[in-house]
């Protein structure tokens, strides 16, 4: 069983499955004499809030995978990585998915966008949820004067951040709500750059206030520079202003402060054992999961299995034990992912980029029949496009448990992506040095046994190349396309966009998704993102 202690308070995410959120707590204030350890003993329901609120980004209730803390959405396809996925992912060029579910093959083929689409819905709704159980801990904490108290509420307000930060990247506007709002408050919305200024003033405010490491899986100094740096990198799109300068500074100081390193193995960081082999030192914040006590439909669980099939595929191979359960056959790459490695089957399987070996081709198996092509002719057919085998339930080092559920952790941050950053940056003008640029791009190709570039090569459009080659399945892809100027509009096409099967433009409010109608009809105070009415 995977180790979900939150160290600096003495917390298991396991209390998530038998403490449950309650009113606020009726207690006077403790003295500082009191040290949490104390403190949980007396009020042990605080623990299971802190909890929860880590865990409504990896799970989707707390009793287990079929249940749900957010009313009225579907407990498996509604929490928030499967969300992310859904709307970053497969929105984009890289991955599609060919079940044809009302809403969901809308987000694969970019079309027909709705406010009614349910995907919006739950992601809007997830952030929300995250947002408000945030607060209600910082309330709670409030309440007491223990010597971490600043700590557990900079941690939270991280995870409001973090949300936040979601909100604009995805749905451009929305209520910004604070522990110091009334419960069921209907309050007016914040726009794009309001709540950009709001997260960025958060997140300033706290980084003193974190240590650089807590726990793995917890929030620290290098996690909210890490989402500084994200948000000044995208700060043209959100906020209407050039902030790369800002955002080189923070990625720097993760990379000179935070104590990170690139695992020697790329493929160890989507393993079920990523938070005990050497990918633990690359990852800075991960999404835990577990296939024993943090069973979800929505953590890595629905990257792995639904990559998996056993018409041609053998799934135990990658930890899963199959069967129509358990292998569900949905998602596959695009040409636009894997023809970054090769231009044919052929190529992408003799490149020597691990990066190119995580994709189930079929062509060396003898049956014809389990072969994928490299056209994507059809989305809906299984055979067109390659899976990806990216992230995979199987340990790294020792033996493997084959498990329905992933035992795997996503890396919602990690060092690497914040060295592309750096390149990028500097490539925008953002300070730096090209020849640290490039030392950072070579670090992550030498790794993966690619080829090192040049400085002549290192343009911005190798580094959004290199970002998919690199990040591609774990929830940035539109927000890259977007800030490139390539993801709405006909100048970038890619299988199935707008539901060609060569790629057609699609309409700039694309960039932005609907503000869910639910949304609307139950807050009189909100308004439609243009081009939805």
């Amino acid at each position: 069983m995977k180790n979900f202690k939150l160290n600096s308070i003495g917390l298991a995410l396991v209390f998530l499955f038998t403490l449950s959120c309650t009113d606020d707590l009726n207690t006077e204030p403790k003295g500082p004499n009191k040290n949490l350890d104390q403190l949980l003993a007396e009020q042990p329901t605080l623990g299971g809030l802190v909890s929860q609120v880590y865990a409504t980004l990896a799970l989707s209730g707390a009793s287990g995978p079929g249940s749900t803390n957010v009313p009225g959405d579907d407990p498996g396809e509604s929490p928030f990585l499967r969300g992310i996925i859904n709307l970053q992912d497969f929105t984009a060029d890289g991955m599609k998915n060919r079940w044809g579910d009302n809403g969901l093959d809308q987000l694969t083929t970019a079309t027909d966008w709705t406010d009614s689409n349910k995907f919006f819905g739950y992601l809007y709704n997830r952030i929300y949820y995250t947002a408000t159980q945030s607060n209600k801990v910082i309330n709670q904490m409030n309440l007491y004067n223990i010597s971490s108290k600043d700590q557990i509420i900079s941690e939270m307000r991280f995870l409001r951040a973090l949300s936040y930060y979601y909100l604009i990247d995805c749905f451009g506007k929305g209520p910004i709500l604070l522990e110091t709002d009334p419960v069921g408050a209907l309050k007016s919305e914040s726009s794009r750059a309001q709540i950009f200024d709001f997260i960025e003033s958060e997140l300033l405010d706290i980084e003193p206030k974190l240590p650089l490491y807590i726990g793995y899986g917890q929030a620290n100094k290098s996690t909210v520079r890490m989402l500084l740096a994200k948000l000044y990198l995208n700060a043209e799109v959100y906020r209407g202003t050039n902030r790369y300068a800002d955002a080189l500074t923070y990625a720097k100081k993760v990379i000179d402060e935070g104590g990170y390193s690139l695992a020697p193995n790329f493929g160890s960081l989507f393993q079920a054992d990523n938070d005990k082999t050497s990918a633990k030192n690359e990852i800075i914040y991960a999404l835990i999961a577990d296939s024993q006590v943090s069973q979800s439909y929505g953590n890595t669980t629905y990257l792995i299995n639904g990559s998996l099939n056993d018409a041609t595929m053998t799934a135990t191979d990658y930890g899963n034990p199959g069967g129509g359960t358990n292998a569900w056959g949905g998602h596959r790459a695009t040409k636009a992912w894997y023809g970054l490695f090769g231009n044919s089957t052929a190529a992408v399987e003799a490149s020597n980029d691990d990066r190119a070996k995580l994709f189930w081709t079929g062509s060396s198996n003898a049956d014809p029949t389990k072969r994928h092509n490299y056209e994507m002719n059809d989305y809906k057919a299984w055979i067109d496009g390659f899976p990806s085998t990216k992230f995979r339930n199987t340990n790294f080092v020792g033996q493997t448990i084959i498990a329905s559920f992933a035992n795997t952790d996503f890396p919602l941050f990690r060092l690497a992506d914040v060295y592309l950053i750096y390149a990028e940056c500097v490539l925008r003008g953002g300070g730096g040095t090209i020849g640290e640029a490039l030392g950072y791009v070579n670090d992550i190709r030498n790794r993966s046994h690619a080829t090192p570039i040049t400085a002549g090569e290192l343009t911005l459009n190798f580094i959004l190349d290199e970002r998919a080659r690199e990040l591609n399945f774990e929830g940035h892809r539109r927000t890259d396309l977007i800030r490139f100027g390539k993801f709405t509009g006909g100048s970038y096409l890619w299988p199935w966009k707008g539901g060609v099967k060569e790629g057609t433009a699609i309409p700039a409010h694309y960039n932005l998704f609907p503000i869910p109608l639910k949304a609307i009809q139950a807050n009189p105070n909100l308004s439609q993102n243009d081009g939805y009415n």
